[in-house]
C-alpha cells in the first residue's frame, strides 16, 4: 500500500498528478465538495454563534469512506485542493470529515499542474489556513441566510417557487436597470457630413480621398445650408498633421478578461469558458484558471522571452511586469497563461484548441514591443466656411505585438478603420466629387452580454472570479432572465447629396436594433426587483454588496472574525424581513392598459401563476376575469392596449386535419397546437395569430416525424433500457439516467450487456446536477421545512408558517 494519500478535486486533476509522483503515492478525487450546509431546515445554530451544520450528501458517503479508508492506511495525507478560499475550504472539510491528525496531514498548493510544481509543492508544504476557510464559510453562511429568508417572502408576496440570492439579485437588477433605460431612450438625430474629393498624383494619376466635417448639424435645414454653400466653394489642403503613436498589450487573462474575450473572439458563454479552461487547467495545460492576478512568474517571463526571440527577435521583446488594480485580488497569484510557453498549440477537442490558443497568444502579446504607428490628418478649408474637414489615416511602422493578437472590444459602433492616406501637399486644392449629408442618430445604452454583465460586476467590486459563471448560470436557470436575439427593426433616415451642383433629397431605409446573444429581463424578473429594492433595498445596493466583498476579503486576512459580521448583518437584516411579511402588500406587477371596448370592463396586464398574462376585469367583479398568457417577445412594462385585446383572440381555430380540429392557443411555455388530445410547439418564426391551416398540419407532421426518430432501440425484457437520438446526438437512458454512446460505436447495434457496461464506466452520470425544475422542487421542499432562518432564531408562532409554502410541498 502507499505511504503518501494525495486529495484533490476531480478525477482528471488525480489523473494528471498521478504521472509526476512515484509508486510511494496515491492520488484520489474528492469529486468537489464532501460536505455542505443541511438541506433540512437552513442548516445553521443560531442560538451557538451562527454554527454551520455541515452533512455528507447522499451521494459522497461512499466517495468518503473509500477516503477515509485510504487515509488509514496512508501515512501521510497530502490535502491538494485548488488555492483559492473555496479550494482551502475543501481540503479543510476534508481533514474534518476523515478525522485527519494535524502530525500526518500536508496541505499544498500549486497554480499550475507540471512535475517541477507539484514536486515543488510536495517539499513546501503547509498549514490548512483557517483564514481563508472563514472567508468562505461566510459567504456560504450568509448567502444561505438571504436565500432561506428572503425566497419565502416572494413566494408570499409574488408567486411561489421563487428564489432570491445576494449576488443573482443584484446581477438582475443591473439587467432590468438597463432594459428600462433602453425603453425610455428617445434617438436623438444629427447630420454627418462627408465629402469625396479628387486630386492627382505627380504622375498625374486621379487619387481619392474620403473626409468627414468636424461639426455635425442637428436639423436638416442646417445641413442643407451648409450644402448650399458648398455649391460655389473652392477646398484646398489646409494642413497635414503626422504624428507618432504607439499601442500597447493588454495584460494576461484574469478570469474576468478571459470571459470577455473568448465570448467576443470564440462566442462562448461564461459558463462554456470556464467549463473548458477547468478541462485546460487539470491536463496541466494551462495555469489556475480562477483568478484576480495580471502577474506572471519569472520562470513564465523568461520562458515568454526566449519563445519570443525564437519565431520573431529580439527587436520584438519588451518584458513588462503588470500589477493588479483589483483591491480584492485574493484568488491566486498568477494571471492564466500556458504551463509551457514554447507549445503554441494543444490538442484536445476543438472548443480547448481554440481557448488554449487565445491563451498562448495573449500571454505572449503581453511580453512583446509596442506596435509603433504613423498617424496622419489632413485638414481641408473650405472657402467662405469656418467648418474644415478632416481625413485621418494610419501606418504601421513597426507591428510589434500585433504580429500575434490584438485585444477585441465590446464596442459597437459602425466607425471605419483608419487607412493609408494618398502623398499630398499643403494648399493643394480639391475637386469635391460628392458631399453627402446623412441623417444619423442617437445610439441606445447596449444591452449587456454575459460577457460585459461580467465586466459591470468587477467594475462595481461584486462577487469574485470564482462566482461569476454561477450567478450568470443561476439567474438565467431560474427564469429571472432570458439570454436571446431580436430582429432588427425598420428606420426610416435622410440623405442630402450635392453632386454637379444639385442636391438631392433622399429617404433611404436601415436596419437597426439587431440583438445577438444578449440579457433580457422577464416579466417576472422585473417584478421581483422592483419588490427587493422597495423592501430590501440594502441587499440589492451595489455598495453594500460590494463592501461585502471587501468585508470577505478582510476575513481571509485575519483582521476580523466571520461570526461578527454575520452577526452585524444577521441583525440588521432578520428585522426587516419580519416587517416585510407582515406590512407589505402582495405584489403582481399589476399594469391597467384601459377599458376593453367590448365589455367595458378593465383590461390590465399582471403575473399570474404560470407567468405574464393579460386580464378583463377584476375579482371584485360579479363575472369571472378572462385570462390570456402574453407571448414570449411580449413584456407587461411594454405591451400596449391593442397588443394586449389581440391576445383574447386566442384559443382560434386553425381548421381541420385527420378529422379534427386544429386549435391554437398560448400556454406556460408559449404558442400551441392543440390536435387530438396532443400538443404541438409553435416555432418562434410562427405567430400564432396567422398560422394557416398549411402550416399547422406542417407542423404537426413534422413533430410526429421527430418523434418516431427519437427512438432507435428499446433493450431489456422490461423495456429498461431506451436508446435515443437527442439533440447532441444518441444516448440511452435509464431510470431516468441518461448515459453516453461514444461517436464511434454504431447506437443500433448495441446490446443490452453493452449499456450495462457503459453505465459502470460513467459512475458519475447519476450524481450529475438534477434538471432546474426538479432543483427548483427540491429547493421548495428545503424551504418548507422551516420557513425561514426566524424559525431558528426567533421562534415565531405557528401560525406565521406560510401555507402556500407547504402546498407547494
Amino acid at each position: 500500500m502507499p505511504k503518501n494519500l494525495v486529495i484533490v478535486e476531480s478525477p482528471a486533476k488525480a489523473k494528471t498528478i498521478e504521472k509526476f509522483l512515484g509508486n510511494d503515492y496515491q492520488v484520489m478525487s474528492s469529486f468537489g465538495h464532501i460536505r455542505d450546509l443541511a438541506e433540512k431546515g437552513i442548516g445553521i445554530d443560531f442560538e451557538n454563534n451562527y454554527e454551520p451544520q455541515y452533512v455528507v450528501s447522499t451521494d459522497k458517503k461512499k466517495t468518503v469512506a473509500d477516503l477515509r479508508k485510504a487515509s488509514k492506511e496512508a501515512e501521510i495525507v497530502w490535502l491538494a485542493s485548488d488555492e483559492d478560499r473555496e479550494g482551502e475550504a475543501i481540503a479543510w472539510h476534508l481533514y474534518e470529515e476523515l478525522k485527519l491528525k494535524k502530525e500526518n496531514t500536508r496541505r499544498i498548493v500549486f497554480h499550475e499542474i507540471t512535475k517541477d510544481a507539484i514536486l515543488h509543492a510536495i517539499k513546501t508544504p503547509r498549514d490548512i489556513d483557517i483564514n481563508l476557510v472563514d472567508a468562505q464559510q461566510a459567504r456560504r453562511v450568509l448567502d444561505r441566510i438571504v436565500g432561506f429568508e428572503l425566497s419565502p417572502v416572494l413566494w408570499r408576496k409574488i408567486r411561489p417557487s421563487l428564489s432570491a440570492g445576494r449576488v443573482q439579485s443584484v446581477a438582475v437588477r443591473l439587467i432590468v436597470e438597463r432594459e428600462r433605460e433602453i425603453n425610455q431612450f428617445s434617438a436623438e438625430a444629427n447630420y454627418r457630413v462627408n465629402a469625396f474629393f479628387i486630386s492627382k498624383d505627380i504622375n498625374g494619376k486621379q487619387i481619392d480621398l474620403k473626409a468627414e466635417l468636424q461639426q455635425r448639424f442637428a436639423t436638416k435645414a442646417e445641413a442643407q445650408a451648409f450644402l448650399e454653400k458648398c455649391k460655389e466653394a473652392q477646398f484646398s489642403v489646409d494642413s497635414i498633421v503626422t504624428k507618432p503613436a504607439k499601442k500597447s498589450p493588454a495584460p494576461p487573462f484574469t478570469t474576468s478578461t478571459l470571459q470577455q474575450e473568448a465570448a467576443r473572439k470564440l462566442g462562448f458563454s461564461v459558463s462554456q469558458t470556464m467549463q473548458v479552461a477547468q478541462r485546460l487547467y487539470e491536463a496541466g495545460k494551462i495555469t489556475y484558471m480562477r483568478t484576480d492576478s495580471v502577474n506572471l512568474s519569472d520562470l513564465a517571463l523568461g520562458t515568454s522571452k526566449a519563445e519570443i526571440i525564437s519565431m520573431a527577435g529580439e527587436r520584438y521583446v519588451q518584458i513588462r511586469k503588470f500589477t493588479t488594480k483589483s483591491k480584492g485580488a485574493q484568488e491566486a497569484h498568477e494571471a492564466i497563461r500556458p504551463t509551457y510557453m514554447n507549445t503554441h498549440k494543444t490538442d484536445g477537442t476543438s472548443q480547448e484548441k481554440r481557448l488554449y490558443e487565445l491563451i498562448w497568444k495573449r500571454t505572449i502579446a503581453s511580453q512583446m514591443a509596442d506596435a509603433e504607428l504613423e498617424k496622419t490628418s489632413i485638414y481641408i478649408s473650405v472657402s467662405g466656411v469656418k467648418n474644415q474637414f478632416v481625413a485621418s489615416g494610419e501606418v504601421i511602422v513597426f507591428d510589434g505585438f500585433l504580429k500575434v493578437y490584438l485585444e477585441s472590444t465590446d464596442d459597437e459602433t459602425d466607425a471605419e478603420n483608419d487607412s493609408l492616406l494618398p502623398a499630398m501637399k499643403n494648399g493643394e486644392l480639391l475637386l469635391a466629387n460628392e458631399i453627402v449629408a446623412q441623417e444619423r442618430f442617437s445610439q441606445k445604452p447596449p444591452r449587456y452580454a454575459e460577457a460585459s454583465l461580467v465586466r459591470k460586476l468587477e467594475e462595481l467590486g461584486i462577487g469574485r472570479p470564482s462566482t461569476y459563471a454561477p450567478t450568470i448560470s443561476t439567474i438565467q436557470n431560474r427564469l429571472y432572465v432570458e439570454k436571446g436575439d431580436r430582429e432588427p427593426e425598420k428606420r426610416n433616415f435622410n440623405v442630402l447629396t450635392l453632386k454637379a451642383g444639385k442636391i438631392a433629397d433622399e429617404i433611404k431605409t436601415e436596419n437597426t436594433g439587431a440583438e445577438k446573444s444578449k440579457l433580457f429581463p422577464t416579466d417576472i424578473g422585473l417584478v421581483v426587483t422592483d419588490f427587493l429594492t422597495e423592501y430590501f433595498p440594502d441587499v440589492l445596493n451595489y455598495n453594500f454588496t460590494a463592501d461585502v466583498e471587501k468585508e470577505f476579503d478582510n476575513i481571509a486576512d485575519g483582521e476580523i472574525k466571520w461570526t461578527e459580521s454575520i452577526d452585524k448583518f444577521y441583525k440588521k437584516f432578520h428585522p426587516i424581513v419580519e416587517d416585510t411579511l407582515k406590512n407589505s402588500e402582495r405584489q403582481v406587477g399589476e399594469r391597467i392598459l384601459g377599458v376593453d371596448p367590448k365589455s367595458g370592463r378593465q383590461l390590465s396586464v399582471k403575473i399570474g401563476k404560470y407567468g405574464p398574462l393579460a386580464q378583463i376585469g377584476t375579482v371584485e367583479e360579479e363575472e369571472k376575469p378572462s385570462f390570456a398568457s402574453l407571448r414570449r417577445d411580449q413584456s407587461i412594462e411594454s405591451i400596449s392596449f391593442e397588443e394586449a385585446l389581440e391576445l383574447f383572440k386566442l384559443p382560434r381555430e386553425a381548421g381541420e386535419f385527420e378529422g379534427k380540429v386544429m386549435t391554437v392557443a398560448i400556454g406556460r411555455f408559449g404558442p400551441y397546437i392543440r390536435h387530438d388530445g396532443a400538443f404541438y410547439s409553435l416555432p418562434k418564426t410562427d405567430d400564432p395569430m396567422d398560422v394557416s391551416t398549411e402550416r399547422a398540419i406542417e407542423i404537426i407532421e413534422e413533430k410526429r416525424e421527430v418523434e418516431k426518430n427519437r427512438v432507435i432501440q428499446i433493450l431489456g425484457n422490461d423495456g429498461e433500457i431506451q436508446v435515443l437520438n437527442g439533440r447532441f446526438g444518441p444516448y440511452f437512458t435509464r431510470d431516468k439516467v441518461n448515459y453516453k454512446i461514444p461517436k464511434t460505436t454504431d447506437p443500433t447495434t448495441l446490446t443490452l450487456e453493452n449499456c450495462l457496461e457503459l453505465i459502470a464506466a460513467q459512475p458519475d452520470a447519476a450524481t450529475k446536477k438534477k434538471p432546474f425544475g426538479k432543483k427548483s422542487a427540491a429547493t421548495t421542499k428545503v424551504a418548507a421545512t422551516k420557513t425561514s432562518a426566524t424559525k431558528t432564531a426567533a421562534k415565531p408562532k405557528a401560525k406565521a408558517k406560510p401555507k402556500v409554502t407547504a402546498k407547494k410541498k
